[in-house]
């Protein structure tokens, strides 16, 4: 993607990609947009697709897949064990990191669990500059410990650094000594941190990481699943790579860590996922789980039509013109916003636009689940579904408290080559709308809360009347209008 200058004299982005084949969607009635929400108990997971106009949940799985993507599906090589189809992807992945070993899973997730398997002792900590939900929760079910030491600027809503997902590198110094290195099973760098805007890593930060894990004799993985946009800021935002290829910078990255896996959901623009390594003695180790738990070694648990695709995706993630879009309209949507006075995370990052909803619903404690109130909120107010990125993805203390999270954040991910300019203005209008109108936002008390992982499957029900009262406003507002 490009932004061109216009005649008219505005930077307008323009698509590097035309649209061959389109899927409907409906823009549902406001009254009925409110029972649905009411039926998913206020949960937007819980949502189903049919009554969604735009779906900026997440951008795992739902990205547009390119022609030779589709065509590449054609050739697979349907084996249960020594499919060529697997060979061809080995292949892509060894030329991007530069790494020996490749082992395929399902996901992402399903990556988290085997390398957590193989490193997590209880008791254990895993040192990282911020967790993710499903990363944590691995890690805490074998008994370990997360302690995250992103720099202090990362959970600030509002700053003009450019790299605000960096480890900081005196607190990962006074964390070694502080657990003694045999107490950490491992050092984690996440591209594009998910949970608090999708900042990215500077590549001095990886280095000088990679460099004190070596010296400790510490492992050090890299969750390469937002890779494609942390390649996009670095590019643009470190003026040393402006003029370095791609490939050359996956290639340093790969030569820094010690296991690198990724969701193909996110990178690649497919489904399936898969782990990277150059250490023999841990390649053995891991390979001996994925029967186990995922599949047999040359397909993992996908099919191969998804492997074909996904290896066609990672080479298209070299490309900055096909992984610049999400960046440029997750920047476009924040300075409209920014603009309306709504508050969002700056700079803006990869994956999507990050509302703060702290501020938004100052009026609500964090108890009261703000950012899981607003994304509900904001469904009911214009069909969008975005996620709640704050305390309800947090879980419970031992004692039954809550853990409030750093940043209570609306997300509105944008999937690669989905959606158009106009939608992106619709999205802006009625959220601008919703900010003039915040104070008629509720909280939400849980009804039937899971466990783990809560945010996936809890139901909820409003405190009060608060869904009844913005809809009267919005038909105030909008009238017969959806």
């Amino acid at each position: 993607m490009s932004e061109v200058k216009f005649f008219s004299g505005e930077n307008i982005p323009l698509e590097m990609h035309k649209v061959r084949m389109v899927q409907r969607v409906y823009l549902r009635e406001i009254e009925e947009r409110a029972k649905a929400i009411n039926e998913a108990g206020y949960n937007t997971f819980l949502l189903r697709n049919k009554d969604i106009f735009l779906d900026m949940l997440t951008d795992s799985g739902v990205n547009a897949m390119s022609e030779n993507q589709y065509a590449s599906m054609l050739q697979a090589d349907d084996s249960y064990a020594g499919s060529e189809t697997y060979y061809r992807l080995e292949n892509v992945l060894q030329d991007m990191f530069g790494m020996k070993h490749f082992l395929p899973a399902h996901q992402g997730r399903a990556c988290e669990h085997i390398i957590s398997r193989l490193l997590v002792k209880p008791e254990s900590t895993a040192i990282m500059n911020y967790h993710f939900t499903t990363t944590k929760a691995h890690i805490s079910a074998l008994g370990g410990i997360v302690e995250e030491i992103i720099i202090d600027e990362g959970l600030e809503i509002n700053s003009n650094l450019p790299f605000k997902g960096n480890l900081d590198i005196n607190k990962l110094k006074a964390s070694i000594a502080r657990l003694g290195k045999e107490n950490i099973c491992f050092v984690r760098i996440e591209a594009g941190t998910n949970l608090v805007g999708g900042q990215p890593v500077s590549m001095q930060n990886m280095r000088e990481v990679s460099r004190i894990c070596r010296e400790e004799g510490l492992t050090l993985v890299y969750d390469a699943s937002l890779l494609s946009d942390n390649l996009y800021f670095i590019k643009t935002r470190d003026p040393d790579f402006k003029d370095t290829d791609i490939r050359d910078i996956t290639r340093e990255i790969g030569s820094m860590m010690d296991i690198i896996y990724f969701s193909a959901r996110k990178l690649g623009a497919a489904r399936g996922g898969g782990i990277m390594t150059s250490d023999n003695e841990m390649f053995l180790k891991m390979r001996e789980m994925i029967p186990l738990y995922e599949g047999f070694l040359t397909y993992g648990g996908m099919s191969v039509r998804e492997m074909e695709a996904m290896a066609i995706g990672l080479q298209e993630s070299m490309d900055m013109d096909i992984i610049s879009q999400t960046p440029i309209f997750v920047e476009v949507l924040c300075k409209e916003l920014l603009e309306k006075g709504v508050p969002v995370v700056t700079p803006p990052g990869g994956l999507g636009c990050h509302v703060d909803a702290r501020q938004f619903c100052a009026h609500l404690p964090q108890e009261q689940y703000p950012a899981g109130a607003l994304a509900a909120a904001f469904y009911l107010a214009s069909g969008v579904r975005g996620m709640e990125r704050g305390t309800l993805s947090e879980q419970r203390n031992p004692d039954g408290s809550e853990t409030l999270a750093h940043m209570e954040l609306l997300r509105l991910a944008f999937p690669k080559r989905v959606f158009t300019l106009s939608q992106v203005k619709y999205v802006a209008d009625r959220l601008t709308w919703l900010y003039q109108n915040r104070n008629l936002i509720g909280g939400l008390t849980f009804e039937e809360e899971p466990r783990v992982l809560r945010f996936f499957f809890g139901r909820l029900k409003p405190i009060g009347n608060w869904p009844e009262q913005l809809l009267k406003k919005f038909r105030e507002d909008f009238g017969d209008s959806l």
